[in-house]
């Protein structure tokens, strides 16, 4: 059984507060405000000297402190006093800082401040003004484009091939940066120069209307209003014809086949033509022709793909199905040598990328698993995560370096913005957030039958630091990180913010503490409308109010995230290998806005300061409040009422070393082109790996493998952890973090991914850090896995810890003779077996240790023999799922708590009471095609076992294969 690691959101913080007060918003402007206004006037003057007085606005977000700053118009005048405010002059540059009772200025606000200067022949009055570094007494027209082609409503007839061309123009003294084309919200391109155009290739036919949409960016980074123009794709009277595959690989001297169809019935019996359109002429394809008629035209018909014995692998042919008037089907056939590495990475990628074997929705949204009937993080198969879409963007980074093709890549990334990342529209009240307030305090509690959490407004919660600045680089309130649960099929019928009927739906599940298990939650909306749930939704199982207030909420889960930045980062090596790293250029700038925007992970909830011991203590001022790791998530919230005067933002104060991501650490703070733009990122990542790899160090047992983490905020709520408990910079060891049903550190898995990252860390930088960890986790692992022919083999699964490490003494780090772990389980996890493949081919590749490169090319050996039609999988027992139809026990903590005298309604009807069970709010599962086999269970039969074909495992897989290709091409 995989024990994946679940999220938790816990008791969201402002979830919280009552509608307040209404205010009517005004319509936007046409032109973007200015974030200040200063109005500077003399006073009183007389013979070389003068009194100034300057009242400054900020129009802006709101800040906790405030620097002016202006040049004096003429070098003979002299600042010789001031008041309400800190005045320094070099030159003619004047400073003026906030003193220590006026710094605090919300958005509107104002303050006065004033001094007594000399002047010498003329006292004129300055030009120009900054407040914080924004310009003053400024409105700067924003940009404008408009699409000149094609016009509205125009029709073309699939595969279409639309060319876009726009016109954009500048304020006065800009210039036009870029033009990005999109269509229906997903980017197509971006053309730097004018003529702006971008043309759109094989666009499907669809009923509805295809927007074309085109936003210009100034040489100030402001962007204009969106233009948008309709356009429609007929479907053409002629069939196209259907491949089952868009590429095959096989070896010399072998064959393979796919399966040619027509998409309609033709009008009388039609010939499709096979040929090869360019590449090795040692690959041929056979029959020349096929023939289909109006009876037979969707039944597949097989083409056999040859290579000679003296085809070369890494050669390749590209063939052509098609005929007279019929759209024709292109497949490339790719040689690799038998049993090799590369062609099974190929032979998985094309088994993930087949439509026939369901890895993807029809929006093209990787689900978590093909099987619907799963129950661990997510609690339907047929959900998806954060996690999944950073495994397929690095699945499409890796089938960019094979094959030098990467709209793959940048369609992957296009579809995680475009349904993983909440728009403006999603997260509509951003611009009401007070970062000098972010949050109201809830306590976290050990057992779900302690929420709801009543919310606490007289614990002092610290100040986020970085929302003024990120707004400040993006021009924009709102947050750019991923949501961590998707409910892809709309299973459960929440739709987009209460409609019911909307696909791929942002939902929740974890909320109330560490030992709320995946079998104890009760799934919500992220936008919580009141539709379903009970009279305030589902608020009041989580947090306890006088009021609520319909609202949106989303959990970030950081090494999803980290995970991302980390495929950017390959697949931006490896296309600027190939001379291709334009056509990634704008993926990459938007995973470094990602590692930007991640930053919120390094955060105590409630921003309070590292070595918090009581809710009485230090709320974090600046950047004090970072403890410079991952957490185990950070979120934010707000009002759907566009009126509503409140949003929210919290982090977590505990860290998990597996979420850790020294690789996403060191590209952020060290690679150009994925600096995150914010002026104080490069330097926040650079303290975060040096603080991640101290993390290991701290974590790292006697034997080899690293225990769990640590937390700020001990029992959630801030408590004094027991005595003798080791501290890390401030924060307290914790053997299990985040979640105990079951222990978060007893899943092998979690070694191996953080573990993985951390060798390819090694690999790029030889890092001395790194390497000790891996030179003593390597021989632990190795020690307890064997490897043996046709696919026999066995690795860590279950841990179990005791002792625990020193208090951490970073000028003298001390070995953990004290903390100890034991492996008590052994088994066949593929995933996780992938993982650990690449974590010893990357370990070996740098250090030259032939025992790693043995085992992994052992293990990926070994998972071979346990390939079928899909992927690949093994036989998986789930005792656990006896958990299905458990009601509420007092005794043991287990099953669905409910609080007394609650009640509500799931959107199908389900009933949310006291004494529910996991499958009586699920009730669509008595109805998959597996739940028998579970029900008899339950009735007193046998656990029941499964092959499970998740997405992550045949990424981990897939990718193994490659980068053992890649790094050992002989084998």
């Amino acid at each position: 059984m995989r024990q994946k690691a679940r999220r938790a959101l816990a008791a969201c913080a402002a979830a919280l507060l009552g509608a307040g007060l209404a205010i009517t918003a005004a319509a936007p402007p046409a032109q973007a405000a200015a974030a200040c206004t200063v109005v500077y006037r003399v006073a009183s003057q007389w013979n070389g000297g003068f009194t100034g007085d300057i009242a400054i606005t900020n129009t802006g977000d709101p800040v906790t402190g405030w620097r002016l700053e202006y040049d004096f118009p003429d070098a003979g005048q002299r600042v010789t006093q001031g008041w309400n405010g800190t005045y320094a002059q070099s030159g003619a540059h004047v400073t003026v800082t906030n003193a220590a009772w006026n710094g605090t200025l919300g958005t509107g606000a104002s303050v006065s401040t004033g001094f007594n200067g000399t002047f010498t022949s003329a006292n004129p009055v300055p030009a120009a003004f900054t407040l914080n570094g924004m310009r003053c007494n400024e409105t700067v027209a924003k940009p404008t484009v408009a699409i000149s082609s094609p016009a509205a409503n125009t029709r073309y007839t699939a595969p279409a091939s639309i060319p876009i061309a726009a016109t954009a123009t500048a304020a006065s003294g800009r210039t036009v940066g870029k033009v990005d084309f999109y269509h229906d919200g997903l980017l197509l391109g971006t053309d730097t120069s004018a003529p702006y155009s971008y043309t759109w290739s094989g666009v499907p036919a669809q009923t509805a209307a295809y927007h074309l949409q085109a936003i210009a960016y100034d040489s100030t980074g402001m962007t204009s209003e969106t233009a948008d123009v309709p356009v429609f794709v007929d479907a053409s009277a002629n069939p196209s014809v259907v491949a089952d595959a868009t590429s095959v690989t096989v070896s010399p001297g072998k064959t393979a086949t796919f399966k040619v169809a027509l998409s309609k019935a033709p009008a009388s019996t039609t010939t499709v033509t096979i040929a090869r359109a360019a590449g090795a002429t040692t690959v041929s394809a056979a029959p020349a022709s096929l023939t289909f008629t109006p009876s037979t035209w969707n039944t597949g018909q097989s083409v056999t793909v040859s290579a000679t014995a003296g085809a070369e692998p890494g050669t390749s042919a590209t063939f052509t199905a098609g005929g007279t008037g019929l759209t024709a089907a292109t497949v490339t056939a790719l040689v690799v040598a038998e049993g090799s590495a590369d062609g099974r990475f190929a032979q998985l990628y094309q088994d993930i990328k087949n439509p026939a074997n369901g890895y993807f929705s029809p929006e093209g949204v990787p689900y978590h698993s093909i099987e619907t009937l799963i129950d661990e993080a997510p609690d339907q198969g047929h959900e998806t995560t954060s996690e999944a879409f950073s495994y397929w963007l690095w699945l499409e980074a890796e089938h960019g370096q094979v094959t030098g093709e990467w709209t793959p890549f940048n369609t992957a990334w296009q579809t995680m913005e475009k349904y993983l990342i909440p728009s403006h529209a999603d997260q509509p009240t951003n611009d009401k957030y007070d970062p000098s307030k972010p949050a109201t305090y809830a306590a976290e509690h050990p057992q779900p039958s302690s929420y709801p959490s009543q919310l606490d407004g007289s614990v002092a919660v610290g100040q986020d630091p970085l929302a003024n600045e990120l707004k400040s680089t993006y021009g924009t309130s709102d947050v750019y990180g991923t949501h961590w649960l998707l409910d892809v099929d709309n299973t459960y019928g929440f739709g987009h913010c209460g409609d019911g009927t909307s696909r791929v739906a942002y939902i929740n599940t974890f909320q109330r503490g560490p030992q709320e298990s995946t079998f104890e939650t009760v799934p919500q909306p992220s936008c919580d409308t009141f539709e379903y749930g009970g009279p305030n939704g589902y608020l009041d199982l989580f947090t306890k109010d006088a009021s609520y207030a319909k609202q949106w909420k989303y959990t970030n889960a950081p090494d999803a995230d980290s995970r991302a930045v980390q495929a950017a980062y390959w697949a931006l090596t490896w296309a600027t290998e190939q001379g291709k790293a334009s056509q990634v250029s704008t993926a990459v700038a938007n995973a470094a806005k990602l590692g930007d925007y991640l930053r919120y992970s390094f955060y105590d909830k409630y921003f309070k300061n590292p070595g918090c011991t009581s809710t009485s203590c230090p709320a974090g001022t600046g950047k004090s409040s970072s403890n410079n790791l991952m957490s185990w998530y950070y979120a934010w919230g707000g009002a759907t009422d566009t009126q509503a005067g409140w949003a929210w933002r919290i982090g977590s104060s505990t860290s998990h070393f597996g979420y850790q991501n020294p690789l996403a650490a060191y590209v952020l703070s060290n690679v150009g082109a994925l600096t995150p733009r914010s002026s104080t990122a490069k330097a926040d990542w650079q303290a975060g790996l040096n603080r991640q790899l101290e993390f290991y160090q701290w974590l790292q047992s006697a034997e080899g493998g690293i225990a769990g983490g640590a937390t700020n905020s001990w029992n959630g709520s801030y408590q004094a952890p027991p005595a003798g408990t080791p501290t890390f910079h401030g924060l307290a060891y914790v053997e299990a973090p985040v979640y105990a049903d079951p222990p978060s550190n007893r899943w092998f898995g979690m070694q191996t991914w953080s573990l993985e990252r951390l060798a390819e860390y090694y690999y790029l930088t030889g890092d001395a850090k790194a390497k000790s960890v891996l030179d003593k986790w390597v021989p632990w692992a190795l020690d307890n896995t064997t490897v043996g022919g046709a696919g026999t083999f066995a690795i860590p699964s279950d841990l179990a810890w005791t002792g625990k490490p020193a208090t951490w003494n970073p000028s003298s780090p001390s070995a953990n003779t004290g903390l100890h772990v034991e492996v008590t389980s052994r088994g066949q996890d593929l995933g996780v077996a992938g993982s650990y493949a690449k974590l010893l081919t990357y370990y070996a590749a740098k250090s030259g240790n032939t025992r790693a490169k043995t085992a992994a090319k052992g293990l990926l050996d070994a998972i071979w023999a346990y390939k079928d039609g899909k992927g690949v999988s093994v036989t998986e027992t789930r005792a656990d799922y006896n958990r299905m139809d458990d009601v509420y026990d007092p005794a043991t903590g287990q099953g669905i708590y409910i609080p007394p005298g609650w009640s509500g309604r799931m959107p199908n009807g389900d009933v949310i009471k006291p004494g529910v069970s996991f499958v009586d709010i699920r009730s669509f599962y008595k109805r998959d095609p597996d739940w028998p086999k579970v029900q008899a269970y339950l009735d007193g039969g046998p656990a029941p076992t499964f092959t499970y074909h998740r997405f992550w495992a045949q990424v981990d897989v897939a990718t193994g294969y490659a980068d053992y290709a890649r790094l050992f091409p002989d084998g």
